[in-house]
């Protein structure tokens, strides 16, 4: 794998240690809800997908 791939998933590794640390989650933990499914769950959830299709994009060119 380029070194540049490499350094592209460990910015990424390192948003997301940043993005699901406690601080952070606590500001989406509250009482509102959307489309009847707490906030925090859309937050944590839609984060694991961004981060799934950001790997699978670098990954992706990394093959090609």
């Amino acid at each position: 794998m380029k070194k540049r791939h490499e350094q592209k998933l460990i910015i990424l590794s390192l948003l997301l240690l940043l993005c699901f640390n406690m601080p952070l989650l606590l500001i989406f933990d509250s009482s509102v809800s959307v489309m009847g499914i707490p906030l925090i769950y859309v937050y944590f959830f839609s984060l694991w997908i961004f981060s799934i299709l950001i790997s699978l994009l670098v990954i992706k060119r990394y093959y090609e």
